[in-house]
């Protein structure tokens, strides 16, 4: 340490250098000290891990009767394209659910697999922190997905990270179906009331037909004819014939003509509401994949954690600086004493 022309002290780099060489046989203490419990940690305390990685491109969350029913090509959504940010963003939420955790500790046994004693308190804390700590999601730069699994045996990992990925479709597909199929009940009560409302209509058609009622413009154009003709004539049978059918036609016609109309229409909106029908029965009933599978996870052959010669060089680094400190303040504390 030097001390400036307002008596202040100021750290020089030459100074450090003849700290350094001051106390180099302490430092080389240190750095063998920590080389030696760096290397007892990471050949004989740290457990090897395997790594497993699945990655994966969100498909896009058009509905399959959007992506291959509409015939309307402006309306059609492409059932190959892939998702993006918004899409891997779900994909993620879906990942880090409570529902997909729970399946995967429960199938491979993770409390005892981690070795977690039952009687241990909060369990359930350590077990969710060792799965955070080993299972991990992360969207990259180019909007895929990845599954990152970590565990000492090579085969769980990469079974784990391949059953996740195949998890994720079950799990939205089993929300969207929740949600597709209240959609039907919804579209097809519409649909089958319409159709009875069309068959109680047209019951009532076919017994004003039997009535004789087939045509009210045409029937009634005829029978003022047919009236007129047998009163010129003198026909008083046919007259009262044609007087009984033009009170019939006159007493229902309207009826018959304004439900005829009405019928057509509900036939028209009958046609609307099945196309509807249709799609929303193919979303309850059809699924499909939520993602594209870029690479899927495979069993490694290596050990991916830990790395010892980081562990041991890190260590080594650490112990240093933290000694360096240590002896440029006792170096402070010792001259401010001797002043």
């Amino acid at each position: 340490m030097l001390e400036n022309s307002n008596g202040q002290r100021e750290f020089n780099s030459s100074n450090l250098i003849a700290l350094v060489l001051k106390w180099k046989k302490q430092l080389a203490t240190v750095a063998g000290i920590a080389f030696l419990i760096s290397t007892i940690v990471a050949f004989f305390v740290l457990e090897p891990k395997f790594k497993s990685t699945v990655v994966l491109f969100p498909a896009s969350t058009a509905s399959i009767s959007k992506s291959l029913l509409i015939l309307n090509p402006q309306e059609k959504d492409d059932i190959l394209k892939f998702g993006e940010e918004a899409e891997a963003e779900q994909l993620l939420q879906i990942l880090n659910s409570d529902e997909i955790r729970e399946r995967i500790c429960q199938k491979y046994d993770l409390l005892h697999h981690y070795e977690i004693g039952d009687k241990e308190k909060y369990k359930l804390t350590k077990l969710y922190d060792k799965y955070e700590d080993n299972i991990s999601f992360r969207r990259t730069e180019l909007m895929s997905v990845k599954i990152e699994v970590l565990d000492k045996d090579p085969k769980i990992a990469c079974d784990i990270a391949n059953d996740i990925s195949s998890l994720l479709d079950t799990i939205k597909n089993k929300v969207q179906h929740e949600r597709a199929m209240m959609g039907l009940k919804i579209v097809e009560g519409e649909y089958y009331g319409l159709k009875q409302e069309i068959k109680d209509i047209e019951d009532s058609l076919k017994t004003l037909r039997r009535m004789g009622i087939n045509d009210y413009e045409s029937q009634s154009a005829a029978f003022n004819e047919q009236y007129a003709t047998a009163l010129a004539k003198g026909n008083n049978a046919g007259v009262k014939q044609l007087e009984d059918k033009i009170k019939i036609l006159s007493e229902y016609g309207g009826a018959y003509l304004s439900m005829g109309n009405y019928v057509e229409l509900l036939r028209e909106q009958l046609s609307l509401v099945k196309a509807k029908y249709q799609e929303a029965k193919v979303d309850a009933e059809k699924n499909i994949a939520a993602k594209f599978i870029i690479n899927r996870g495979y069993i490694a052959e290596k050990k991916s954690y830990p790395i010892r010669w980081l562990v041991i060089a890190a260590s080594m680094i650490s112990s240093l600086l933290f000694a360096l400190l240590f002896i440029i303040g006792y170096e402070n504390y010792y001259t401010i004493n001797k002043k």
